[in-house]
């Protein structure tokens, strides 16, 4: 069953920088012999890679919080990256992607590595145009529209959308505009399928609604078109068919990775993904 199928510079002034000192203390022991051949010049210390690492910041999809990110974020802080989640509003493209430009301004310094999972993969498109500090892009069964696109759009890559089987709806400020909630069984089936019962259980517990004007308002431009992009592709996801997905990545010129995972890979396949993002922030230097 799937979710998009029938049922199934400069940024603020900056204080200061990074600066990494290195001291090497070398101790020679002198014999007294006076045939002694003399002692050999001690090798040239290596340089030390002054480059701080980028910040990796995390932005999660809809019906999600940024709780399926939490294994791969222990992963890049115990390998010396800082990390932040975004806290996706998931209430229209171009504000949610102006509200994040806004996040990257108050919360980061320095170079920045975007992750975005599925409709967070819009929302760092969109911002990273505007933030010169943005030096790579990683998707994670992400939509990667182009300009003028919809996620809606993308979503009927993959076949027509049976909206009363898959949601609940709440109405939500403006015209013709609801909160749509996962019902339970698409959740387990199609966004959380792969999972264990008890993941899958805390995650639909934890989902956040998106409203409807955002999965229907156009694209703006995109900065995989400048940027260097990773795509992470779940061979396994029933919420974006793999076809869309390669599409995507392919028109993107991403790095792809496939893993046989369902929509979310950072959980099936924490170790893979953190791979992934660690590859993207390397080629940031």
């Amino acid at each position: 069953m799937s979710i998009f199928t029938p049922l199934s510079s400069s940024k603020r002034n900056r204080v200061g920088g990074i600066t990494v000192a290195a001291a090497v203390a070398i101790t020679a022991l002198a014999g007294c012999a006076p045939t002694a051949a003399p002692a050999a010049a001690p090798a040239a210390s290596a340089a030390v890679d002054s480059t701080p690492k980028p910040t990796v910041v995390m932005v999660h999809g809809a019906w999600s919080d940024a709780s399926p990110f939490d294994a791969v974020g222990d992963q890049l802080r115990e390998a010396g990256y800082t990390v932040v989640n975004f806290a996706n509003p998931l209430r229209a493209l171009g504000t949610d992607t102006a509200y994040l430009n806004a996040f990257l301004e108050a919360r980061t310094e320095g170079p920045v590595v975007l992750v975005g999972h599925s409709y967070g993969g819009a929302v760092i498109g969109g911002a990273a145009v505007s933030d010169p500090d943005v030096k790579a892009l990683v998707y994670l069964n992400a939509f990667v529209p182009e300009v003028g696109e919809t996620i809606l759009d993308l979503a009927a890559h993959g076949g027509p959308v049976d909206a009363a089987a898959l949601f609940d709806m709440a109405e939500f400020p403006g015209d013709h505009n609801v909160d749509l909630y996962l019902k339970a069984e698409p959740f387990a089936g199609g966004f959380a399928n792969g999972l264990t019962d008890e993941q899958s259980a805390e995650y639909f517990a934890k989902q956040r609604p998106i409203t409807y004007a955002a999965l229907s308002e156009p694209a703006g431009e995109q900065a995989w078109a400048t940027l260097p992009s990773w795509y992470v592709a779940g061979t396994e996801d029933h919420s974006i068919d793999i076809d869309t997905q390669r599409f995507m990545a392919e028109r993107a010129g991403s790095t792809v990775t496939e893993l046989k995972a369902s929509h979310l890979t950072m959980v099936a396949d924490s170790d893979a993904v953190t791979d992934v993002i660690k590859d993207a922030a390397t080629a940031t230097k």
